[in-house]
């Protein structure tokens, strides 16, 4: 991996500097990150673990940006709001980008590999009707950025493919056989 760009911090108002950076109409409707109660649980879990060390900081950023991109499509809004629907997928696809270009200036295919994936399974369990799949996508999704990812994790992945009803509980155990000491 390179050097993280030096303009990660390691506080919450990280993103929204990194947000009102990019300029344009993202800072134009970033609020302030620090009020909605910072990083996002899926960004503090996989700054959390031993994949990323020394990137933690950064890793934090684009998870984040990645996840504020899911809010834009599917809600709720937190850091970047816009009553204009159209404009939030866009911009929701942006903050997909942004981040996914993060991850490969940092050169971790197999994390891009893995939000690729989670982007995919979330929007596929939101058109099921089905947050508690999303949630536990993004769980095991960012527990596979942070420590990696394993047979259980590709299995229940899977299953969430294919719609099975076990698929969220697999999620779920695999990501806590992943962190477990």
């Amino acid at each position: 991996m390179s050097a993280p760009p030096s303009h990660a911090s390691s506080t919450s108002t990280a993103f929204a500097t990194a947000l009102r950076a990019e300029g344009g109409t993202i800072a134009e409707l970033t609020g302030d990150h620090d009020a909605s109660g910072g990083f996002s649980e899926p960004a503090r879990l996989a700054a959390a673990g031993p994949r990323v060390q020394g990137f933690e900081a950064e890793y934090q950023v684009l998870v984040e940006m990645i996840f504020e991109g899911c809010r834009l499509h599917y809600g709720p809004q937190r850091v970047v709001r816009t009553a204009d629907p159209d404009l939030a997928l866009l911009l929701g696809d942006q903050l997909y980008a942004l981040g996914l270009a993060r991850l490969a200036r940092i050169g971790d295919l197999e994390a891009i590999g893995e939000l690729a994936d989670v982007i995919s399974l979330v929007a596929q369990a939101h058109v099921a009707r089905d947050p508690e799949l999303a949630a536990a996508v993004w769980t095991a999704g960012a527990v596979a950025i942070g420590w990696g990812t394993d047979a259980r994790h590709a299995h229940a992945k899977a299953l969430a493919r294919a719609g099975d009803p076990g698929a969220a509980a697999a999620l779920r155990s695999a990501a806590a056989e992943a962190t477990r000491p």
